[in-house]
C-alpha cells in the first residue's frame, strides 16, 4: 500500500474529543468553551454536550485541564509530545 504526500499529514481524528457520558454541558457548564482561547469549542444546544467546531487546536490543554468532568481529551501528536 502506497501512501501519497498529501495522505501523510492527514488527521484521523479530531485532536479534541468531549466523552458525552461524562460531559455536563446539559447542566449549564461552558468550562471548556470559556476556557479555549482559539474559541474551537462550541456547545451542541441539540445535544446539551460540547464539541470541537474548528480543528485548529494548538494542544495548549486548559479544555482538558479544566474540565469538571474529566469528558474532555486532547490527542497530542507523537510529534508534537
Amino acid at each position: 500500500m502506497s501512501t501519497t504526500p498529501h495522505n501523510i499529514f492527514q488527521r484521523s481524528a479530531a485532536p479534541v474529543t468531549i466523552d458525552e457520558d461524562k460531559c455536563i454541558a446539559d447542566k449549564g457548564c461552558t468550562v471548556c468553551v470559556d476556557v479555549c482561547p482559539l474559541d474551537l469549542l462550541a456547545i451542541d444546544l441539540s445535544k446539551g454536550k460540547a464539541y470541537m467546531k474548528f480543528d485548529e487546536c494548538w494542544y495548549c490543554m486548559p479544555c482538558e485541564k479544566d474540565c469538571p468532568t474529566d469528558a474532555v481529551r486532547v490527542d497530542i501528536p507523537y510529534l508534537l509530545r
